[in-house]
């Protein structure tokens, strides 16, 4: 008699050409992932090789139950780590049925963005510093903390290793593993200051392909958590007092920051993110206003000041990039729950192609 682990991880490519696709979109929260799977005839290679596809936007807050059926557009495959084989993981993004995105789909705004000349010629890469906590299942406080109380301060935790430091550590180096397997650039993990969280870096991508990537991250991630009976978090402050909160710091770089003379270039660019900063916060995630505070290595919401090597500003500069007279920045003002289509475009569209007025 075959145990429910035996047919979880039964290997069907020996008997069948068809494949399993796991349609992976944004839900309605705009933070929320949501997926679901289909058979298709054979191997593919290409996310353009796929069809459309359909799903109850009324049952995801995304369309009203009259007129429910969001359709579903490919974008990017990524090989899928829980089912392997040929099989698959799509991400897409949501259009109406007359071809009009949908307000979560923040993907279609940033493919225009990234695919303008100015943009493109300039080949933007960006680094995603995703961070996150873990929460035990049926208190929703994070792991390692006794239930009701709280941990030693924080100082200990940080790069850690032990027992009573560094919590459900197999959880993020099964994810590490999955992103690899996947084909996503995941390029480091760290335990972070806060007892309980964590971080995943993905980058250097180019464009619109850092958000395919990190929303792709994090629902292997998700999925991982559910497997493990403890929940994700990506409030950006999940525990009030004297915690850090959890952000997705943004490294970035043009070909111009890239090359000789761009110390310069990236201190314009800086320039510009600061007449817009209110804006930017605008786009930089919800709550955010509760991590912000110019404590715990932020700058205060409201106000906007870069420095290098300084991790209480709102844009940190790294000594090597000043020593070079080239190279990228950070931003350090996104939220752990932030759009990475939203962020990253609107950089390169305020640095590259907005124009103080």
């Amino acid at each position: 008699m075959a145990l429910l682990t035996d047919l979880i991880n039964l290997n069907f490519s020996d008997y069948t050409e068809k494949i399993i696709a796991e349609y992976i979109w944004v839900g309605g929260s705009g933070v929320d992932i949501r997926s679901k799977a289909r058979t298709l005839s054979g191997p593919v290679t290409d996310a353009s090789q796929l069809p459309k596809w359909n799903y109850d936007g009324s049952s995801t807050g995304q369309a009203p139950g009259e007129d429910s059926e969001v359709i579903l557009y490919p974008q990017a495959i990524f090989r899928d780590p829980f089912r392997k084989g040929n099989n698959i993981l799509v991400m897409c993004d949501c259009y109406t049925p007359q071809g009009e995105p949908i307000p979560t789909n923040k993907r279609h705004n940033a493919a225009k963005i990234f695919s303008n000349p100015a943009v493109a010629a300039e080949e933007t890469w960006f680094g995603i510093e995703q961070e996150y906590t873990l929460l035990q299942k049926d208190v929703k406080w994070p792991i390692g903390w006794p239930i009701g109380g709280y941990p030693g301060p924080q100082g200990p935790y940080y790069c850690s290793a032990g027992a009573d430091k560094a919590f459900r550590r197999d959880i993020v180096d099964a994810h590490y593993r999955a992103c690899l397997y996947a084909g996503i650039n995941i390029s480091g993990i760290n335990g972070e200051v806060m007892p309980g969280q964590w971080e995943f870096q993905v980058g250097p991508c180019v464009g619109v392909s850092a958000g395919d990537q990190l929303w792709v991250a994090r629902y292997v991630l998700e999925r991982i958590t559910e497997m493990a009976g403890v929940v994700l978090s990506l409030d950006p402050k999940p525990i009030q007092g004297d915690w850090n909160g959890a952000g997705a710091h943004t490294n970035y770089s043009t070909k111009s920051m890239r090359s000789d003379g761009g110390y310069e270039v990236i201190k314009q660019a800086i320039e510009k993110l600061g007449w817009r900063h209110k804006e930017h916060i605008a786009a930089y995630g919800e709550g955010n206003e509760r991590r912000l505070t110019g404590r715990h290595e932020t700058a205060d919401i409201n106000t906007f000041v870069w420095g290098v090597a300084n991790r209480g500003a709102s844009i940190r500069v790294g000594r090597d990039t000043e020593k070079s007279g080239k190279g990228y920045f950070e931003d350090r003002r996104p939220a752990s729950n932030m759009d990475p289509y939203a962020v990253t475009s609107m950089i390169a569209e305020t640095t590259i192609l907005w124009k103080p007025t």
